[in-house]
């Protein structure tokens, strides 16, 4: 239908049933509703469907794409990386533990390709650091999203930014989520779904247990004052931020008013004393998280079997980190001892009691000490692998994903590069 004339001075209103001009003279003509309005019975199927593009989701992502089966990311943001992207924490660790490498794979892959694209350089990881930090590798973290992209795409993941899921139920096939964002409604269909949102927020919504102390670890606001930043050269500087979780909209909301207030409150402070430093050069969009939810999975890992690098008859991936609590008063880690490497249990990725789900992250069952070493990116990124293969490998075999057979995962692991522990 062809619209009447509208006056200079109008205003648009719109709802979900349609939209109309208001105009200075009160007149008014029909616009079309396809403006406005969401297509909620549109039903996108796939196999493998993961919430989150994090340090996790988007290796697990391309690992499910490459292995051949139908992929669908969903990311909040609109871009991939999560803490070491949107949150600046561009140095990912520890791939190597007492001079040889523990974790490889897709996230090496992705992390060595954008050191090299950056003419960037690694640490020796032969010669043993003084401090664990040494060994952790500096990334460019705007190359780093675009590389994770690329790859994502290349294996044939189908990316959708700037949504998040409303609802989900069970299905006889898999799980059916109604998902929204900006214009946007509609239901996905899937056979295996991976939480990969940091704090299990899917797991929450199905009612699964989850774990949480009442205190939890500060995030990080990260920043850099001076006159220049080389991205992938430097790290950036910090301030604690205290109770941040992303369990909430209002927590997280919190987190970024306090963390921006008190870098604020920092650069007037030099430039009231006139440092010639005084010039806020880079701010990350959003407070990096340390600690939030945690499944109550089929196995809990523990301080104790974290510490001693128990080889459980399940692992699927290697970890390698000290034992890294920050608290008020900041943070002394606790090195693991000499030739001890800890294992990560495919049955710390499968929520308790449940079928044709997983999670990966920091949100994997353990408890708060032995999570303090688990969150980091490198276990991340090995997880992320372990639970893109196993929900392929369930998508394809129309099973869960305890029912795979473990020689299968820990096969098609290997043969994407992943190292796979033995027993």
């Amino acid at each position: 239908m062809k619209n009447k004339p509208i006056a200079r001075r109008q205003l648009l209103l719109q709802s979900a049933a349609g939209a109309t001009w208001i105009t200075a003279s009160n007149k008014t003509s029909e616009v079309d509703s396809s403006l406005s309005s969401f297509d909620s019975s549109k039903i996108i199927m796939t196999d493998v469907l993961i919430i989150g593009g994090g340090t996790a989701g988007a290796i697990a992502s391309i690992q499910s794409a490459r292995a051949g089966i139908k992929t669908v990311l969903i990311e909040r943001t609109g871009q991939l990386g999560g803490t070491a992207t949107v949150g600046g924490v561009a140095f990912p660790g520890l791939f190597h533990a007492w001079g040889r490498q523990v974790i490889s794979g897709i996230g090496w892959e992705l992390v060595r390709e954008t050191v090299e694209m950056d003419n960037g350089t690694l640490p020796d990881f032969t010669i043993p650091p003084s401090r664990h930090w040494n060994h952790q590798v500096h990334i460019n973290p705007f190359l780093y999203s675009a590389l994770a992209e690329e790859k994502c795409l290349y294996a044939g993941v189908t990316l959708r930014y700037y949504e998040f899921p409303l609802s989900i139920e069970k299905t006889q096939e898999g799980w059916l989520l109604e998902c929204v964002g900006p214009g946007t409604r509609i239901k996905i269909g899937c056979k295996q779904l991976i939480d990969c949102t940091g704090g299990a927020d899917v797991v929450g919504m199905l009612g699964l247990p989850r774990l949480r102390e009442d205190e939890t670890q500060p995030g990080s606001f990260l920043f850099k004052f001076g006159e220049s930043y080389q991205p992938g050269r430097e790290q950036l500087q910090s301030v604690y931020v205290h109770g941040a979780d992303s369990s909430t909209s209002e927590i997280r909301t919190k987190a970024n008013l306090s963390g921006r207030q008190e870098i604020l409150k920092q650069l007037r402070r030099k430039i009231a004393q006139g440092d010639k430093n005084a010039r806020l050069i880079q701010l990350q969009p959003e407070a990096a998280i340390r600690e939030s939810y945690r499944i109550l999975g089929e196995i809990i890992i523990s301080h104790d079997d974290y510490i001693h690098g128990y080889m459980y008859e399940d692992a699927v991936s290697y970890a390698f980190y000290p034992i890294d609590l920050h608290t008020k008063d900041g943070v002394i880690p606790k090195p693991l001892e000499k030739d001890i490497v800890p294992t990560i249990p495919l049955r710390a990725l499968v929520p308790k009691n449940s079928r044709n789900i997983l999670v990966a992250g920091r949100c994997v069952s353990s408890d708060r000490l032995a999570n303090s070493g688990l969150r980091v990116q490198a276990s991340c990124m090995g997880m992320g692998q372990a639970a893109g293969a196993t929900a392929a490998l369930a998508a394809q075999r129309n099973t869960t994903p305890l029912e795979v057979p473990l020689e299968e995962i820990r096969k098609l692991l290997h043969k994407h590069g992943a190292i796979v522990p033995r027993t």
